[in-house]
């Protein structure tokens, strides 16, 4: 049920304004804001969508003469409040490039919609490859160099971890109070927006970690999307994150949050697969297991991540939130035709809620609750 009227990506603002449904790209106008920004030079643009599917935000790759560029901009309009927030996004990666952080270089952010009705940011165009369904040559036969990239991906959570949180740059985006309480009450909020259908076991989740929410840690920045599937790795050198993309959930809060997220969305040689669907490529033999990666990440981080089932649930949780808004603007037609994946949420929606709930269960079972 993907959109099949109009165009995603036109010319002129002429072809837009007679199309049932706005495009996402009105070329005309990209290019006065990059020549308003001293980006790139030519008449010519080129673009076309990049990344994965699934109907979240939007990435597209432009070219321009020789010069490459990333747009990312939101879904269509009406958005929920404060979800898709595209300024955030690139304020946060803007802040955290200075501390050394991998992320892309923010070279413009429009703030307002005029240009394309919604705000967006262009980045730099990064040489390398985003890994989620296959390997890439590198690693197809290299069993040590496997291992290595997971040894990363542990480390460059370690690092985003210890970013210094007073920097004033960061410390603009902490917020008073429990970062747990703020998500757990969020994504409450967000299912009642985003709910195509009546899955108890939703509700019952949502429940459920309010009432065995853990003692805080000491805030950290918190990538709130943290898997393999958001990582950049170099070219030519494959075991080596060059970049962490996807700063849509960014937050201050509990680092633990990243590390349950990136294990529940992991899946580790002769393991069952991620109920999320994701990089189902770490299963090959040379990749660490899940208790490997815990065990790396306290070592490294010298910090404890117990109760880490409490934090999965909450990944399973929320990835059965935003999947469901996936799911909805799937029902409506108003995704593209690189979209077709988001109709597994039909099925995949409930099997992330029932994990959750099960995950929940062994949370209150190792706490002795009724």
């Amino acid at each position: 049920m993907t959109s099949t009227t109009g165009s995603d990506i036109v010319e002129t603002a002429a072809e837009a304004a007679v199309l049932p449904l706005p495009p996402l790209l009105v070329l005309e106008r990209v290019r006065e804001f990059l020549d308003d920004h001293g980006l790139g030079s030519g008449e010519k643009i080129r673009a076309r969508r990049i990344g994965e599917g699934g109907g979240s935000n939007f990435t597209f790759l432009l070219e321009r003469g020789k010069s490459r560029y990333v747009l990312r901009r939101p879904p269509r309009p009406p958005l929920p409040p404060s979800a898709h927030d595209m300024v955030r996004e690139a304020k946060l990666q803007l802040a955290l490039a200075p501390l050394g952080i991998r992320v892309p270089s923010i070279l413009a952010v429009c703030e307002h919609e005029s240009v394309l009705g919604v705000p967006f940011y262009v980045m730099d165009y990064l040489e390398g490859d985003v890994i989620s369904t296959s390997l890439p040559p590198g690693l197809l036969a290299d069993e040590p160099a496997r291992s290595r990239l997971g040894e990363d991906l542990v480390d460059t959570l370690v690092e985003l971890h210890a970013a210094d949180v007073r920097d004033p740059a960061l410390a603009a985006f902490a917020r008073p109070g429990s970062y747990l309480e703020r998500q757990v009450r969020r994504f409450t909020q967000l299912w009642e927006v985003n709910a195509t259908r009546d899955i108890p076991a939703v509700v019952e989740v949502g429940r459920l970690l309010g009432q065995h929410m853990p003692e805080p840690l000491a805030p950290t920045v918190v990538h709130g999307d943290y898997r393999l599937g958001n990582m950049m790795v170099k070219h030519g050198e494959p075991d080596r994150i060059v970049a962490v993309l996807d700063w849509e959930m960014g937050a201050i809060g509990d680092p633990r949050a990243d590390v349950g997220y990136l294990i529940a969305t992991y899946t580790e040689p002769g393991g069952e697969p991620s109920p999320l669907g994701t990089s189902p490529v770490t299963a090959t033999p040379g990749f660490p297991s899940s208790a490997e990666l815990v065990e790396r990440y306290v070592e490294h981080s010298g910090r404890e991540v117990q109760p880490l089932r409490w934090f999965e649930a909450l990944a399973f949780w929320k990835a059965a939130v935003f999947c469901e808004a996936i799911y909805g603007r799937y029902l409506r037609s108003e995704l593209t035709s690189d979209d077709t994946g988001a109709s597994r949420f039909e099925t995949g929606v409930p099997l992330l809620a029932e994990t959750a709930v099960a995950v929940m269960h062994d949370v209150k079972d190792d706490a002795g609750s009724p």
